[in-house]
């Protein structure tokens, strides 16, 4: 019996001794997942998808830093990451700047420079205007004189400028000033005896020649609406005031509006009235 076990431990370490000097298996016994067709041809092929992920900006940086020389600085090899703050005094500069257009605006509207006027009485019947202004700018624009009216037709005014004058001479301007033909006046309509009082005696109303651009060139109703790409653009701005504005009048209209137009914030039945 003795012997029997002998025999049988001897051959259990001649097996063990084998086995450890055996060469290593080349697969795992355990199953594993068959790469796709993609993924074998992606490593086969020389143009294959790199497997590091890219280093961040930050990283960069900070490399480019270590590899640069003493005296360069790495913000003239690199763009900051974060903007550069603004100078405290250019936000000082903004600041009052907007503090004191703030206080040369009417109409509460910053965009609207002028003055408030108070009460106009008028020499005719149905003429005056109880809250008047005097615009001088409206939407950065300037007008070429001061011009009366109340704060119906100035922001009417201040919108149309904005939406449509500024964008439809912005190639060919930009637009810095508009010429203003007429205001505020007591009379009545095309100065006609027995006709009605006119808009522009209520302070609703202001007439328009022409456009002045920023290299001094004018673009003029009389002279531009026949003429391209004045009359293109000329066009686009009359059509822009229907709809600010409750009346408007070109060229077309009649003899007594060929070289401007007239707009004013007068309310119609059957909506703004554009000829």
């Amino acid at each position: 019996m003795r012997r029997s076990w002998r025999f049988l431990m001897i051959g259990f370490v001649a097996a063990n001794a084998t086995w450890s000097n055996a060469a290593p298996l080349e697969q795992s016994l355990v199953p594993v997942t068959r790469p796709s067709e993609a993924q074998v041809l992606a490593f086969a092929s020389p143009a294959a998808v790199e497997i590091r992920p890219k280093l961040r900006p930050e990283t960069q940086i900070i490399l480019a830093a270590a590899s640069a020389p003493a005296d360069v600085s790495v913000l003239e090899q690199t763009s900051p990451i974060r903007p550069l703050l603004r100078p405290k005094a250019l936000e000082l500069e903004v600041l009052f700047k907007k503090r004191k257009l703030r206080k040369t605006s009417v109409c509460g509207d910053i965009d609207i420079q002028g003055k408030p006027v108070g009460s106009v009485p008028g020499k005719i019947k149905a003429c005056g205007i109880k809250d008047a202004v005097q615009v001088t700018s409206v939407s950065g624009v300037a007008l070429s004189r001061p011009s009366t009216m109340d704060c119906g037709t100035a922001i009417a005014l201040n919108k149309w400028v904005d939406k449509t004058v500024k964008p439809t001479f912005k190639r060919r301007g930009p637009v810095v000033e508009i010429q203003v033909a007429a205001h505020y006046a007591c009379r009545t309509r095309n100065n006609r005896k027995g006709a009605k009082i006119s808009e522009h005696g209520k302070g609703r109303a202001i007439d328009i020649s022409g456009f002045k651009m920023a290299d001094g060139e004018v673009v003029t109703v009389l002279s531009g609406w026949r003429k391209n790409p004045s009359k293109r653009q000329l066009t686009k701005v009359w059509r822009g005031a229907c709809g600010p504005f409750g009346t408007v009048l070109g060229p077309n209209a009649d003899r007594y509006h060929k070289d401007h137009f007239h707009l004013d914030t007068a309310r119609h039945r059957r909506g703004p009235y554009c000829r």
